[in-house]
């Protein structure tokens, strides 16, 4: 007996989300009227004991049973009481609403808003991330961290010796895709125009309506052109509160890079690897984000990963529940039950 107590314990009478009102997958509106369930028994002992054991079970004025035939109690009788209680049981369970086929659906109450800043430089077209090059391991993982999104708005800057929006803030994450997709080395006049890549993201998030505001800067170099200082872009952006995350892309050492055209192509040469961390790191303290240095494709998937990490508890979700109501099931069958008990009745002559 105790075996069978702890096993009832144990018994996980609950669906996977844990409500205590849901049971196998129906959903109780109204779970108290459930309780009343508990007078059925209760009625089917006090009927019993006031009859005798010998009477009928259902009580009706003993003229009326006599009419109904020398042997009331034979037949379809003996099925009243467990019909009225079935109606009875149909109605309490139909009065709780039970509901099935819940689904939850996410619905952020505040996504964030994401600027990302791309470096096309030629500088991109370096091979230290073979197989392949800068620009398109670059343009891989940051798909990558796209695809990661759910709700939040999602621009995307491109900029070399200058800057120009690409795809300003959506949630239309295909259109994005497609546009990273097309970067390409050349489209813009080449150099490192840090600052105004800055400015230019700043822009299209500081009239963003949301309260989460963050940049991703993502360069291979040093700040060479431009006419706005990156120290003053980064203090300006910060003012209206974007958080800026800073990435340096290449390996230490030397790299293979570009340096002009030859009949079979791009010419390469080995050149130490230039980067302005310090720089990249000052931008991102004066935001209140990070600097991250990815040396190799796999580092730069883990930063993004981090970035991740980072702004995702950011989001606040709100959850609605659909249902779909059933009530009408135990509904019909409380009628049809009650209906058989008075057919039955009818048929007896115990009804006028």
């Amino acid at each position: 007996m105790k075996a069978l107590l702890a096993q009832w314990r144990a018994w996980d009478w609950t669906t996977a989300s844990g409500d205590p009102t849901t049971w196998f997958g129906i959903n109780m509106a109204h779970p108290p009227v459930l309780l009343l369930l508990l007078l059925l028994p209760l009625w089917g002992w006090w009927r019993r004991r006031r009859s005798g054991r010998d009477q009928a079970a259902i009580p009706f004025p003993l003229t009326a049973m006599l009419a109904a035939g020398p042997r009331p109690r034979a037949g379809a009788m003996r099925y009243l009481p467990w019909l009225r209680a079935l109606a009875v049981a149909g109605f309490i369970v139909a009065v709780a609403q039970p509901r099935s086929g819940a689904r939850a659906t996410h619905v952020p109450s505040e996504g964030i808003d994401i600027a990302l800043a791309v470096d096309i430089s030629s500088s991109m077209l370096a091979e230290d991330f073979q197989p392949q090059n800068r620009i398109e391991v670059a343009k891989d993982k940051v798909k990558r961290f796209v695809l990661g999104r759910k709700s939040d708005r999602v621009g995307l800057v491109a900029f070399s010796g200058e800057a120009l929006t690409q795809v300003p803030l959506t949630t239309d994450y295909p259109v994005l895709l497609a546009a990273i997709d097309n970067l390409q080395v050349g489209q813009l006049e080449d150099g490192t125009a840090i600052g105004t890549a800055i400015a230019t993201a700043a822009n299209r998030l500081r009239t963003a309506p949301g309260r989460s505001r963050v940049m991703i800067v993502l360069t291979d170099g040093e700040n060479n052109r431009g006419a706005i200082d990156p120290r003053t872009a980064a203090q300006a952006a910060a003012s209206f509160g974007i958080r800026i995350y800073t990435i340096g892309v290449g390996s230490e050492g030397m790299a293979a890079v570009p340096v002009g055209r030859s009949l079979f192509g791009l010419r390469y040469e080995n050149r130490p690897v230039k980067i302005d961390e310090a720089l990249l790191t000052e931008i991102a303290t004066a935001s209140g984000g990070r600097y991250f240095r990815a040396k190799d494709a796999e580092a730069l998937q883990r930063i993004y990963e981090q970035i991740d990490q980072l702004e995702r508890t950011i989001v606040e979700q709100r959850a609605f529940v659909r249902y779909t109501e059933q009530f009408r099931w135990p509904l019909l069958i409380g009628l049809l039950a009650l209906l058989a008990e008075l057919f039955i009745l009818a048929r007896r002559g115990v009804l006028p």
